[in-house]
């Protein structure tokens, strides 16, 4: 398969995510993050290991849970309290600085050279996100923004590892072993820390599929795949389209406002993920260009 095609497929994983922020503010009960992050790696977990039948050698349950850890139980985890305590703008500017970590732990984990394209692309990536979202009325709470830099930073450390640790297994099956050591990790947590749920809606059950089956286990091994496949700076790169998709829905779920500024900054985004994937290219792939 061509890499554009590996680039498209990886793409719609975060295309999907940019859904999280709506489910979660208008489908799930506030207040249970680490309970609803359980809810919703666990399940899909167990269910992808039943489809798969594949389950992790001794040498590979550490990784998996470390993997895990970092992938879904700390980022989900600070993901629903940034949502919670941050303008939804303001969590997704956060979150973009992920391209920004990833380029400089896959210098030092996987001796990746920093390319001043990537760079750029990644600080302009942030900006047009910024534009995009953040408005006039947006506050900053501190726990909030130590939480979305944490979730970013946390993933950013997932992508790169996930990348240097390739199993050889399927990406369904990789995808599996992670989000149940996930939600294995979680799950003595919420029972110690947070009430019970209250009784659950039909629309809460229905915002949990959502993030579960499609928003988890199908969208993380698509991202797994492309991990394993592209190099590091361009997948986090392609990360930055959920913050789009976010605005998307909220114009045409929400009805809310596209303002002139916003629409811009959707055109750096776009720009800037562009402009990432070709920064990004193996060396190899750039000197018929350069000859």
């Amino acid at each position: 398969m061509s890499r554009t095609a590996d680039i498209l497929l990886t793409a719609l994983a975060p295309a999907i995510w940019g859904s999280t922020y709506l489910v979660t503010t208008e489908a799930l009960p506030e207040g249970y993050p680490v309970t609803l992050a359980v809810l919703r790696a666990l399940p899909a977990g167990l269910l992808l290991l039943a489809i798969t039948r594949c389950l992790p050698s001794r040498g590979w349950l550490g990784r998996s849970f470390l993997l895990g850890s970092l992938n879904f139980s700390v980022f989900w985890v600070l993901l629903f309290v940034a949502a919670y305590r941050l303008p939804g703008g303001v969590a997704a500017t956060l979150g973009a600085l992920q391209a920004m970590m990833v380029i400089l732990m896959a210098r030092g984990w996987l001796g990746t050279p920093v390319q001043s394209g990537a760079v750029a692309a990644a600080v302009a990536g942030v900006a047009g996100v910024g534009l995009l979202l953040i408005g006039p009325e947006a506050s900053l709470d501190p726990i909030g923004v130590a939480a979305g830099l944490g979730g970013a930073a946390s993933m950013a450390a997932g992508t790169v590892l996930s990348r240097k640790w390739q199993p050889p297994v399927s990406a369904l099956s990789f995808t599996a072993w992670q989000l149940t050591a996930g939600g294995l990790i979680l799950l003595p947590v919420a029972l110690l820390v947070e009430p019970p749920l209250p009784p659950l809606t039909a629309t809460n059950l229905a915002g949990l599929a959502w993030l579960g089956l499609v928003g988890a286990a199908a969208t993380y091994a698509l991202w797994f795949r492309g991990v394993a496949r592209l190099e590091p700076g361009a997948v986090s790169m392609l990360g930055m389209m959920s913050p789009v998709t976010a605005v998307v829905l909220g114009w045409g779920w929400l009805g809310q406002s596209l303002t002139p500024v916003q629409f811009a900054g959707a055109v750096i985004v776009l720009g800037a993920v562009w402009a990432g994937q070709r920064a990004n290219r193996p060396l190899q792939n750039r000197l018929p260009e350069a000859a």
